[in-house]
């Protein structure tokens, strides 16, 4: 695909994310790292992470890249709103603040896209999708941890 392609679609996934957790959701347990697993594996099949001309420059932008994405599926973990309902499920809802923490995420990148550019580093979309893998993977994991304290904890009863 193109890069204004891959642009879009990569925008369009953003928007559909941000859309759904504004929404209450039922949180679903299981295989929660599925989706960033995957986002991984295609990032590294599409090859390019690293400009071959410029591996310092890349490398750290890369680095950046993923801090960025940490500390946003963190912060964006802990503006989420969190209840039980009556038969114990748990249920999520992003805030206004959550959404604060996508445009601020958003611009950064855009920063560091910029940055990218202004030095003549060639970045791939696969730098983007290992990031937004990182944010959705740490948002999942604090979230089941979160949920995990939300439950209460299983009651036995002892047989004599």
């Amino acid at each position: 695909m193109s890069g204004l392609v891959n642009a879009l679609v990569i925008l369009a996934v953003i928007g559909l994310v941000i859309a759904r957790q504004t929404r209450p959701r039922r949180l679903a347990g299981g295989r929660w790292w599925l989706i960033p697993a995957a986002l991984i594996v295609l990032a590294i099949r599409q090859g390019g992470l690293l400009d071959p001309h410029h591996r310092g420059a890349a490398l750290a932008l890369l680095i950046a890249e993923l801090i960025v994405g940490a500390v946003m599926g963190t912060v964006w973990a802990t503006t989420t709103r969190m209840w039980t309902d009556e038969d114990g499920s748990v249920w999520s809802q992003g805030t206004r603040a959550t959404i604060a923490v996508w445009a601020a995420g958003i611009a950064i990148r855009v920063g560091l896209y910029g940055t990218a550019r202004a030095l003549g580093v060639r970045q791939d979309s696969g730098s983007v999708l290992i990031a937004v893998a990182v944010t959705l993977l740490i948002r999942a994991g604090v979230l089941v941890r979160r949920a995990q304290a939300l439950k209460p904890a299983p009651t036995y009863r002892t047989v004599s």
